[in-house]
């Protein structure tokens, strides 16, 4: 039935979204920004986590299986990017990124890059949320009418991650410059927990030969 293919569809799609566990990823990732700079930063990740999920719920089981490529394989790599982004979180000491926050200059190119890795991919259009997707999709058979549904669902989701990312402006201004800086060094370690259940969870798929959600 298209009621219980909806609600199971809204609950997987919140859930490998996780909106409210991406809010103080935002803070951290848009650290120095002003308010219009974070705008759009959210705006167009959440413009390219949607067209991702949209794309890969409409023909990406079939593009995979053309490349020869798998989810696992997205979970590993998206693994090991994130690691690298956890890293300069904690540690931040290249030689261009010593100068205080107030000091950055936050660029077009830097919003811009911001919003694509790895607010867009693979914090909202991860692995997970990818493979979860495929596996709806697949539910889906063809029918238009469920295939539709599942688009405006992912728009939906989508949606609610932008209004967590709004939300975010007014805890960063709360915290300031200092505990910003102390949230992105805590968060970069969190972060580097799930980089490395990413690869964990890509390599038992696997081996399985199954994806994992």
């Amino acid at each position: 039935m298209l009621f219980d293919f909806v609600s199971a569809a809204l609950v997987t799609l919140l859930v490998t979204l996780d909106p409210p566990a991406l809010a103080p990823m935002f803070i951290s990732l848009t650290r120095g920004m002003n308010a219009e700079e974070r705008r759009r930063v959210a705006i167009r990740a959440s413009l390219i986590a949607f067209c991702i999920l949209a794309f890969f719920g409409l023909g990406g089981e079939v593009l995979l299986r053309l490349l020869g490529v798998g989810i696992p394989a997205f979970r590993i790599s998206g693994g090991l990017l994130l690691f690298w982004i956890a890293f300069e979180m904690v540690f931040e000491r290249r030689n261009e990124r010593k100068q205080h926050t107030a000091d950055i200059a936050i660029t077009e190119d830097h919003i811009r890059n911001v919003a694509a890795f790895p607010l867009a991919i693979p914090l909202m259009a991860g692995p997970g949320a990818i493979t979860a997707v495929i596996l709806l999709a697949g539910r889906a058979n063809g029918d238009v009418i469920y295939l539709s549904s599942l688009i405006a669902l992912i728009a939906l989701g989508v949606l609610s991650c932008f209004a967590v990312f709004m939300a975010a402006e007014r805890v960063s201004r709360i915290l300031g410059v200092t505990g910003n800086i102390v949230l992105s060094r805590l968060l970069g370690v969190i972060l580097a927990g799930l980089a490395v259940q990413f690869i964990i969870n890509g390599v038992e798929a696997l081996f399985r030969g199954a994806p994992a959600l």
